[in-house]
């Protein structure tokens, strides 16, 4: 009798809350299907409890009568944007040693702002690939609980790299001794600190296998070994977590590719040889070749080095030249913009950047969409208007298949079926 009272008291409290279950109808001029680069005129997207459950035209659907109806006239909709590499803990208005004059909570409101920007800017999910103390951890937790407002945020947590390494800390003369805990020497380190990433929240790993524009060291020399890396990939893919590696040289991508890293971040000096390694295991590379615009404009204003920006101006149009040469051999390419070296809130500014250096229109959406989607293990919840994809839609005037930049300037964003900026 007891079994039976606990089953029809489950079952009631089933009917009770799809009883009450809250269904938002949504419709606009044109809906972008980011998978086929083809348009649904008038179209209705129908979402319960944040998950859409319908998709088509309106002449062909009805809307049920409890729903609530979000009427975008002018607008076509798209899915809400991904950005693959982001530090919402970073801001370029405090680069080089500006960054010291604060205390390391400070950074972490600093986190919260920015992920509010990025969510109007209409990107509803990020991948955070490197934060100290576990900021993008604490903020992703905010936003879920309904403290902070943001996008559904992948937290790496500590970047992991070699000592003396683009991802220690090395800023600093020996008598302040500091390292990063992220610092990793030899697979056994590796794989130990991949486990105490994962205990602490980490959903992603991220590794620096090469220098870096933005540290004292040059930017494209290998400094993960392959075993090391190995260590990295085997660890945290037997925990079902991605690995991204930060990599500029030629040297260091092959072995990124070749220690089974799932996406190259900047992939900057990249050759043949490092493509055709690509094409083969199936990586995906997120060049953020957007940057340079804004750094070599206000970099030294910001407090970045000289020695960081002739970087920076050295490896730019290299890296755009190089994005170019792999979007016509087929790379897969996913939308990682470095967010925190430029202003959280234009990250849309590279999808420009990209159509000029041989991408289409489509294919820059798509790397911010679909493709990421399925980068990030998630296709079928992110990235896409379709029945069981959380509802986050956003909506731009104009078609974007024919201006890229109207991206720049987005009029709606929604996330699970809720309205964060429009009517």
């Amino acid at each position: 009798m007891r079994k039976l009272a606990l089953i029809a008291g489950v079952a009631a409290s089933l009917i009770a809350g799809a009883a009450g279950a809250a269904t938002v109808a949504v419709t606009a001029d044109r809906l972008l299907d980011v998978r086929t680069g083809k348009y649904i005129e008038k179209p209705l997207v129908l979402i319960t409890d944040g998950k859409i459950t319908a998709v088509g035209g309106q002449a062909s659907m009805t809307v049920p009568a409890d729903a609530t109806k979000v009427d975008l006239p002018g607008l076509t909709l798209l899915p809400g944007l991904i950005d693959m590499h982001v530090h919402l803990d970073s801001s370029p208005q405090y680069s080089g040693y500006n960054d010291l004059a604060f205390t390391d909570s400070f950074w972490t409101v600093v986190a919260a702002n920015n992920a509010r920007s990025t969510l109007l800017a209409g990107f509803t999910t990020v991948r955070n690939v490197g934060a100290d103390n576990f900021n993008d951890v604490g903020v992703k937790e905010a936003i879920e609980e309904g403290i902070a407002i943001g996008p559904r945020i992948v937290p790496a947590g500590y970047a992991l790299g070699a000592t003396g390494g683009h991802c220690d800390s090395s800023y600093f003369p020996p008598s302040a001794n500091q390292t990063s805990p992220g610092v990793v020497d030899g697979p056994d380190e590796a794989r130990k600190k991949v486990r105490w990433m994962k205990k602490y929240g980490a959903k992603v790993i991220k590794i620096c296998a090469t220098g870096g524009v933005f540290s004292n060291d040059a930017v494209g020399v290998q400094q993960l070994t392959l075993e090391e890396i190995k260590a990295v990939t085997s660890e945290a893919h037997m925990a079902e977590m991605k690995v991204a590696a930060h990599a500029h040289g030629p040297e260091g991508i092959r072995a990124a590719i070749e220690g089974d890293v799932d996406t190259i971040e900047h992939a900057s000096l990249v050759d043949d040889e490092g493509i055709k390694l690509a094409l083969k295991h199936g990586a995906y590379f997120g060049m953020d070749i957007y940057n340079p615009d804004y750094t070599q404009a206000e970099g030294a204003k910001n407090g970045v080095r000289e020695s960081e920006l002739k970087k920076d101006r050295d490896i730019g149009e290299l890296q755009r030249q190089n994005f170019c040469k792999a979007v016509k051999a087929g790379v897969k390419q996913i939308y990682s913009t470095d967010a925190g070296i430029y202003p959280h809130g234009d990250n849309a500014k590279q999808f420009a950047v990209m159509v000029r250096y041989c991408a289409t229109p489509l294919q820059a959406i798509q790397s911010a969409t679909v493709t990421a989607a399925e980068a990030l293990g998630q296709s079928g919840e992110v990235g896409e208007i379709k029945a069981g994809a959380w509802g986050d839609l956003i909506g731009v005037k104009g078609d974007p298949l024919a201006n890229v930049r109207v991206l720049e300037t987005v009029t709606f964003v929604m996330k699970g079926g809720e309205v964060v900026k429009g009517p």
